[in-house]
């Protein structure tokens, strides 16, 4: 039989439970914690692809600094070796349901007020996610879990960015960033994205949600983008009968195609879903009725303007050629923006086949912006750059291309610039697991003196010990670079949350999203409804290092006292004939006999 995997020395990996287009996802489990846990692997055939090597590090970066219950938690990242590749891993909280794709794949029928509700527990994920700085770009029911307790679990960061990032647009790498049947118009268009982008997306998953079908389909992500664009979608009543007005107004209000008309923000959405749910008018309703008075409010018909119109057509004649000149221009602007789309995404989605392919210039002895330039002048503009030290070569010069000079490839695929750090550059040593002090003197040993150091809070390696160095180990630098030394913290605490009143059940929830280990100590209580928890062994809002065991009591139901036996029947005493006394006379120590009815 042979041996399960291990990764990282610690995570035994079971059954696969999930594949995506650049990983898998295992269940596994936690040797050191004994617990099941959640191992996000990149594929073996992507590891070598450094663009999808920084995307999942990504999302491991973006998941790990969000710490929500309505988030899927990231215990633990790594790397590991597998047949000489280094695959990295991510090691999340394990939940057992079901995704709202695999919810709606089932044709399974959920009451309107029951989407409203899904859908609030997946604002709650973004208004956290938004609070930090990062935006989702890829709210899709793939993406969202419903545990068996009905809860909301948002997951998949791989594509998340955050808010400052200059490169938070759709594209990347020339990859379609999103899923089409949930872009938002700006992607589709490749601009810069905001939290509204998620709204828009959010807006989408309700419209499936209540009508069974997502808001726009089509032939190719092409035409599903267009629809995105320049369509809107068909009311959600006029698809399902039963979905309430209200609800339509917040879905509608949600996929406006200007952010600028949407919910600004997860919280004023929520605020909207909540007031629609307690039977209050919504904002979105407002708006709505707004836009329709607006629209009815016409000026009354003239028969005067009617009569001049078709008497004195001549007269208005210019006028006429001078709006017919400007609706010319707007078509042939609309023209121009719908062929714009459509080129991009044709160029974006075609195939390794069907890309214009070109030879690779020679640009060794160039700078790395004149090599960008001839690169970029014959349509490669997925180039990366690499350090090297190189005796020879001066710095900020090409030493090698990949592939190399010459080579005919598709002007799609990725071309590595290998640039030199100079003739006295020098390779940064690795410090992983060094003391601070040990670390310095490595880096000093090396050549290396402009060393600072920064705290950071590392899962597996113990507090005050090196984590690495910013550039990383192997990067060829010169002497006098600063280098960034990261210090382990220790695991990065969680809050040990409050448990009093919860269930059983709920309480081993919330203490499993935090990554905590439940103990259960069973107290007869009457005056406690039974399995309800009544004391926890560390207080709510301690800060604690994950995998700490915390004692929760429980109240169970008192033992019920044994029902009393009936005394064995006694047989009565024979017949004698004489007569007997009712009560026997008593005998007081002096001698003295007391009959019945005698005092003293």
């Amino acid at each position: 039989m042979s041996q399960p995997r291990l990764f990282g020395g610690r995570y035994e990996l079971d059954a696969t439970v999930g594949r995506g287009g650049m990983a898998e996802v295992y269940r596994a489990r936690d040797l050191r914690l004994d617990r099941l846990v959640a191992v996000k692997t990149l594929r073996h055939d992507l590891a070598r692809d450094h663009v999808f090597q920084a995307r999942f590090r990504r999302e491991a970066q973006s998941a790990a600094s969000l710490n929500h219950p309505a988030i899927i938690a990231v215990y633990d990242t790594g790397e590991d070796m597998i047949d000489g590749l280094s695959i990295p891993y991510i090691v999340m909280e394990y939940v057992d349901g079901r995704t709202l794709k695999e919810l709606l794949d089932d044709d399974r029928k959920l009451l309107p007020e029951r989407s409203a509700e899904l859908v609030d527990g997946i604002l709650k994920a973004l208004e956290y996610s938004h609070d930090n700085g990062i935006v989702h770009r890829d709210i899709k029911p793939a993406n969202v879990m419903l545990t068996r307790n009905a809860e909301v679990k948002v997951m998949d960061f791989g594509i998340a960015r955050s808010m400052d990032d200059n490169q938070a647009t759709m594209t990347q790498t020339s990859q379609v960033i999103g899923t089409a049947q949930y872009l938002s118009p700006e992607q589709a268009r490749g601009e810069r994205v905001d939290p509204r982008s998620d709204i828009y997306s959010t807006g989408c998953v309700l419209y499936e949600l209540l009508t069974g079908r997502p808001p726009f389909t089509g032939d190719s992500p092409v035409s599903i983008a267009y629809q995105h664009v320049r369509e809107e979608p068909v009311p959600p009543s006029q698809v399902d009968p039963q979905v309430p007005e209200w609800l339509e107004d917040i879905t509608l209000r949600a996929m406006a195609k200007d952010r600028d008309q949407r919910y600004q923000s997860s919280a004023e959405m929520r605020a909207d879903i909540q007031r629609g749910l307690a039977g209050m008018p919504t904002q979105a309703g407002t708006m709505a009725m707004a836009a329709a008075g607006a629209t009815t409010m016409l000026p009354p018909t003239d028969d005067r303007y009617d009569d001049r119109y078709d008497d004195d057509y001549d007269d208005y004649d210019d006028e006429k050629k001078n709006n017919a000149g400007k609706t010319a221009l707007w078509a042939l602007l609309g023209i121009g923006v719908l062929a714009s789309i459509v080129l991009v995404f044709w160029l974006l989605n075609r195939g390794p086949g069907e890309a214009e392919r070109q030879a690779v210039p020679d640009v060794v002895g160039s700078t790395v912006e004149e090599a960008r330039a001839d690169l970029e002048a014959l349509g490669f503009d997925n180039v990366s750059e690499e350090q090297r030290a190189d005796p020879e070569a001066e710095a900020g010069t090409v030493v090698e291309t990949d592939p190399e000079a010459d080579s005919e490839i598709a002007v799609t695929e990725q071309i590595i610039l290998y640039v030199s750090s100079g003739p006295d550059a020098r390779e940064i040593p690795s410090v992983e697991g060094q003391s601070e002090a040990d670390a310095r003197s490595t880096l000093g040993d090396a050549g290396f003196e402009n060393i600072s150091s920064e705290q950071q809070s590392h899962a597996s390696i113990a507090s005050g010990q090196a984590i690495g160095t910013d550039p990383s180990a192997g990067d060829a630098v010169a002497p006098d670079t600063e280098i960034t030394l990261y210090i382990s913290s220790g695991p990065q605490q969680v809050e040990v949350p409050d448990l009093q009143g919860m269930t059983r059940d709920q309480a081993q929830s919330a203490l499993d999203q935090r990554g905590l280990v439940a103990s259960f100590h069973e107290v007869e209580d009457a005056s406690t409804p039974p399995n309800t928890v009544t004391a926890q062994s560390i207080q709510s809002g301690q800060q604690v290092d994950p995998g700490t065991t915390v004692t929760v009591t429980v109240a169970i139901a008192p033992a019920q006292p044994d029902p009393p036996t009936d005394p064995e029947p006694q047989d009565p005493p024979p017949d004698t004939g004489e007569p007997t006394d009712p009560e026997e006379p008593e005998t007081e120590p002096d001698g003295l006999v007391i009959g019945p009815g005698r005092q003293g």
